[in-house]
């Protein structure tokens, strides 16, 4: 396995001279107390313990997996140590509600610590980001009560919180859940029913595990109108927190999995287990939103991260390796980043990665704005980060995959063999683009949701952002960069427009051009963000003393010519129409 370490660098260029961090923070009352020197801080710390603490346990959780004995999951070697460490340095709370506990960090700065734990070990990951996102919807939709019993115990990592929505007769359809609740005399509920691919659903690190569960009640209205959302702790407690009887919840088994092996993938089953409800009857799944709308950032960074750690592991191998000549050596043999095909290769995760980055600090921004800030620019905000979380998910999990593959590909035959790590990092990117619905569901989310249904105003929003900046960057001499973003743009707004209008005619329309439309969005938005660092990078070319800057532009024209066209074929495919999608009968699929 590769070895990790933090892109401290290009982290802080993305926080303090791309987005000016700084400034945002200060504007923003509830994180004006967050200054460059404590967010340097954290950044190092984090660094620090995910690179030298949980990247080296990533190789041996792989081998080792988890175990499952009688209903008891037990972790990797290592990992409950790791945790205990991880947990009692407050990272599980750094963003959370510091009236409660947490450290009230922006989500900004907690996004990079993300990112970095994810390089490390993404299946460790898994385990507090799962808290973290539990914790957020009960911040947002718990009793005070509940708030005070489980988010002090979830920030320190004393309790663990999972979400419990998949069955297996229920993938994305969750209208048809069977699992159903029965109130009682106490004003308590009992749940019975299934889960299945429950992450950390059963482990050995926390004292007590709080499932998040969607049920229905027998008079519950049908469909996704009728389920609400409980909280059922594993082991029953006091008013206190004091842990006392195992509750009716138990762990059946555990999925034998292509990759993240060492993050428990559990069946859970509840069985007259006491469950609590959550806000109001019936509105579940909108509270569960809460959670999996943070949670799919976290798994665009996963995939992100999976890429970064394949891209250290393939440019240190392909600076050492020494194969072949390129044309005019006159060596033996040159290291393989001389020749074209495999700085083709680095300079596409390079620029994927770097794009990515900025992408995901781009929408923690509007996070940070949607909750702390105030009037049009929180509404604006709000929208921009309903509009690009399915891209955040899908475009950064898809590109972080491709990334994986790409890395693996440098080693040649050393990245297929399991020593090197390569290939782990190929299997573990793989699940982030079907967990947390599957990347078609996110396009579908992002054409139906987020562009159609208001007539494309959120993209309106985002496009008259990206003009203004095109406009004003005139000055700057940097039309090289800024006239490919003006076309994608164009191109953006052609398709968006043309599926409108091919809807009108025929509703699989939608569906046909669906993915090939978030790749269209996805790869317009890293063109923003590549000009808009290229502008950054081009103004400091002087101060350049280790060519940061001339990497900056290298890499950004690397973008605008050998993976920006690709939306120009994306375009023509959506033109084509779903015609030649909806041919085929069924039948005449097989042989």
């Amino acid at each position: 396995m590769p070895n990790y370490a933090a892109p401290l660098r290009d982290m802080r260029f993305v926080l303090f001279e791309l987005f000016n961090a700084e400034a945002l923070w200060a504007s923003l009352p509830k994180t004006a107390d967050v200054t460059r020197e404590l967010a340097d801080a954290v950044l190092e710390e984090s660094a620090k313990i995910c690179g030298e603490l949980i990247a080296p346990l990533n190789a041996s959780g792989d081998a080792e997996g988890v175990h499952w004995d009688d209903g008891v999951v037990t972790t990797p070697k290592g990992f409950k140590q790791a945790f205990n460490t991880y947990r009692e340095g407050g990272w599980i709370g750094l963003a959370g509600d510091p009236a409660y506990g947490g450290q009230g960090m922006p989500k900004l700065l907690s996004l990079m610590c993300e990112e970095m734990l994810s390089a490390a070990n993404v299946a460790f990951a898994l385990y507090p980001g799962l808290s973290i996102g539990a914790a957020l919807s009960l911040l947002s939709h718990g009793s005070d009560a509940q708030k005070d019993m489980y988010l002090p115990r979830l920030y320190s990592g004393e309790w663990a919180g999972v979400m419990c929505l998949t069955e297996a007769h229920a993938g994305s359809d969750l209208g048809i859940i069977r699992t159903h609740a029965e109130a009682q005399a106490d004003g308590s509920y009992s749940l019975s029913g299934t889960k299945i691919f429950i992450t950390g659903g059963e482990q050995d690190l926390t004292d007590n595990i709080i499932y998040l569960v969607l049920a229905k009640l027998p008079d519950a209205p049908a469909g996704t109108k009728g389920i609400s959302l409980f909280i059922v702790p594993k082991f029953l407690h006091d008013a206190d927190g004091k842990l006392g009887a195992r509750n009716g919840v138990r762990c059946g088994s555990i999925e034998h999995k292509m990759g993240i092996h060492a993050s428990s993938t559990c069946v859970i089953n509840f069985d007259g287990a006491t469950g609590y409800l959550i806000g109001e009857l019936n509105k579940g799944l909108a509270y569960m939103f809460t959670m999996m709308n943070y949670e799919r950032l976290g798994v665009g960074l996963q995939g992100l991260g999976c890429s970064e750690r394949s891209y250290q592991g393939a440019l240190a191998y392909a600076r050492d390796r020494l194969q072949g000549r390129v044309p005019g050596s006159k060596n033996a043999a040159d290291p393989i980043i001389a020749h074209a095909d495999v700085r083709r290769m680095l300079l596409t995760q390079k620029a994927f990665n770097e794009g990515g980055r900025a992408f995901a600090a781009y929408v923690g921004i509007q996070l940070d704005i949607a909750k702390f800030g105030d009037g049009e620019t929180r509404q604006l905000a709000e929208n921009k980060v309903a509009l690009l979380t399915p891209i955040a998910k899908a475009f950064l999990t898809d590109k972080g995959f491709e990334g994986c593959v790409l890395g693996q590909q440098v080693f040649g035959g050393h990245g297929y063999v399991r020593e090197w790590g390569m290939e782990q990092l190929v299997r573990d990117a793989r699940i982030a683009q079907i967990y947390e619905g599957t990347n078609g569901i996110q396009a579908m989310d992002l054409i139906g949701r987020k562009v159609l249904a208001n007539n494309g105003r959120f993209l309106l929003e985002m496009r008259t952002e990206i003009i203004a900046f095109c406009d004003a960057a005139a000055a700057d001499h940097i039309d090289e960069f800024i006239a490919p973003v003006r076309a994608s743009i164009k191109t953006l707004e052609k398709v968006t427009f043309g599926i409108i209008e091919a809807a009108q005619k025929n509703p699989d329309a939608v569906g046909a051009a669906a993915v090939d439309y978030l790749n269209v969005f996805g790869l317009a938005m890293y063109a923003y963000l590549w000009a808009r660092t290229a502008q950054v990078a081009k103004a400091k070319l002087t101060q350049d003393g280790d060519g940061f800057y001339q990497s900056k532009l290298h890499t950004a024209q690397f973008y605008m010519v050998h993976c920006l066209p690709q939306i120009d074929g994306l375009a023509r495919s959506i033109s084509g129409g779903p015609d030649s999608v909806m041919a085929l009968s069924a039948e005449h699929f097989a042989y």
